[in-house]
């Protein structure tokens, strides 16, 4: 069983988007603005990037969490034991950046948070009134001019069999931020969990933007909108030969925005990062 894309001009996509938030923690939307000739060179750049030894020029920086994450301080999810097969980069405007790689990928960043106000407003509008009651104030503005907002260049290397057993390219977690927004990336894998419990395949069409929910939204809401279980699998029907890149966008309120009587975004956020053993 998949998800079904979402026409993003239909006169109805704002409903259909939040239904489908609603009821599996995921939207996937077709002819969208964001333009796949700049997804599809950002994905080729740092492929290129991530296979050259200049990656360790821009090792992540502790106290900031800004540029290169190698292998061996991939995220363990939350419950698990197994290191996740993946290497990333954090990208925020302020941040490191390889020079020749910064223009497209700010473009980028610039053009999703754009969009993902206009999403994180169709949440809004298509709250009951009960739940949006709740809300400190409109969700579109808890991102307005945030500096935590990440971009997260994800390469999942080859596989080459000998892989710790057990280890997958990401494992079953729920995302911490108000919403993820993710181009399909370049090979199968992504999986959501259903409320039956069973693993849906969600579509990876080039084209496509996969859009999930993440745990301040479901704070938010008081969780009406559900953080779901998600997770990247080695596919069995996939070239394992061939690496993943990924790129999800993860929307991060200012730290001050109250989310509940228990949380501001800055609270969540640390203590969720102690969790996951990041800091």
């Amino acid at each position: 069983m998949r998800l079904q894309a979402i026409d993003f001009k239909a006169p109805d996509a704002e409903q259909a988007f939040v239904e489908s938030l609603r009821e599996t923690g995921f939207g996937v939307l077709k002819n969208h603005p964001l333009p796949q000739p700049l997804v599809a060179d950002i994905y080729q750049q740092w492929e290129g990037f991530f296979n050259t030894a200049a990656k360790q020029d821009f090792t992540y920086k502790p106290e900031t969490q800004d540029g290169f994450f190698p292998s061996k301080v991939a995220e363990t999810a939350k419950g698990h034991t197994k290191r996740d097969l993946k290497e990333f980069f954090h990208y925020y405007p302020w941040g490191q950046c390889p020079d020749v790689l910064r223009d497209n990928l700010q473009s980028y960043y610039e053009q999703a948070t754009g969009l993902a106000e206009t999403l994180l407003s169709w949440v809004e509008r298509q709250s009951p009134g009960d739940i949006s009651q709740h809300y400190s104030q409109p969700l579109s503005s808890m991102i307005n001019g945030s500096q935590q907002t990440l971009l997260r260049v994800l390469h999942y290397p080859p596989l080459n069999g000998d892989e710790e057993l057990g280890a997958i390219r990401a494992a079953a977690h729920e995302d911490i931020n108000l919403l993820t927004i993710l181009p399909a990336a370049n090979e199968p894998g992504l999986q959501v969990k259903a409320k039956d419990g069973s693993w849906l395949d969600v579509p990876c069409d080039f084209g496509n933007l996969i859009v999930n929910i993440g745990d301040m939204l479901q704070e938010a809401s008081q969780g009406y909108f559900p953080s779901t279980t998600h997770r990247v699998i080695n596919p069995d029907e996939a070239d394992k030969t061939k690496a993943r890149i990924s790129l999800p966008l993860f929307l991060h309120p200012k730290p001050d925005v109250v989310l509940s009587s228990r949380h501001t975004a800055k609270s969540y956020l640390m203590e969720r990062l102690r969790e996951l053993g990041v800091i």
